[in-house]
């Protein structure tokens, strides 16, 4: 009885849904008309040379490529030097939390877009150096990397999880390695990255899905797919083929595609990780 709320609300809101879709991808489904069975149609057709299909896989491999590395390398310098017993640290670590709070709206993606414009203030304080700036999101060589940056911007979760890892490492294993002479380096791929690699491991996992799931800011700072469809990544294929063209059928199977390749992506990333995640429950290596 207590539970039923919640499982009302995944059969209907969740598993129903993924149902729904799963059956569309096998049909030819406009939305104002009845589906029509049309078999593996839609995935023949995507797999059958689909130009848009393969140009939005890979700028959104690329964009995964890039972002997920430097985002979770920032996170962790961040984390580290908050980690420390300073005087106002939590007035700190507040306030560099705090726009990650908006990180992911409307309005910084609409922000971004004002920054990185050719009038932007990038280039407006680029000119006070004499230098010349571009129209950052209108070039097809910059124009997903503005988004890459963002999305680097947007560190606060991942440096937070981070800050939480750090704070378990337990301090007599770099008093001990500081009287074995260990130096900052070496504790830190001694002592630092083993200890953290849990947590390094589910930061990656979750980058790695966060990031093919990329949709607000390429739809609002790059409309279109940006310059020479260099940042029409997989997510706004799939909105515009849905709400734009009302090919839901097609979508649905590009859904299920999207949702195929993160699967074996995660499930790569865990048979790779009993080779460098290390457990100190386990006294070892993850099993």
């Amino acid at each position: 009885m207590f539970i039923a709320p919640w499982l009302i609300g995944f059969l209907l809101l969740t598993l129903w849904p993924i149902g729904q879709s799963f059956y569309l991808s096998f049909t030819d489904y406009s939305l104002l008309s009845e589906p029509v069975w049309t078999g593996g149609a839609n995935y023949a057709k995507i797999f059958g040379g689909d130009p848009t299909f393969l140009q939005s896989l890979r700028v959104t491999s690329t964009f995964v490529l890039y972002s997920v590395p430097l985002k979770l390398l920032f996170s962790l310098l961040v984390a580290m030097l908050l980690n420390r017993s300073l005087r106002g640290m939590n007035l700190y670590r507040t306030a560099i939390y705090f726009p990650s709070l908006i990180g992911g709206s409307v309005a910084v993606a609409a922000l971004w877009r004002n920054m990185f414009g050719k009038e932007g203030y990038i280039n407006q304080v680029l000119a006070w150096f004499g230098v010349e700036g571009t129209g950052w999101i209108s070039n097809p060589d910059t124009a997903l990397g503005t988004l890459i940056l963002l999305n680097t911007w947007q560190f606060g979760s991942t440096m937070v999880i981070f800050l939480a890892g750090l704070k378990q490492i337990p301090q007599d294993l770099y008093e001990s390695a500081a009287v074995d002479g260990a130096g900052p380096i070496r504790k830190f791929f001694r002592i630092t990255l083993p200890m953290l690699s849990p947590v390094l491991f589910f930061n990656l996992v979750l980058g790695i899905i966060g990031s093919f799931q990329m949709f607000t800011a390429s739809f609002v700072i790059t409309p279109r797919g940006g310059p020479m469809l260099s940042t029409y990544v997989y997510a706004v294929y799939l909105y515009e083929t849905a709400f734009k063209h009302y090919q839901m059928g097609y979508a649905s199977a590009l859904a299920w595609i999207l949702l195929v390749i993160v699967a074996v992506l995660t499930a790569l990333n865990f048979l790779a990780s009993r080779y460098w995640v290390y457990y100190e429950t386990e006294g070892g290596r993850a099993k």
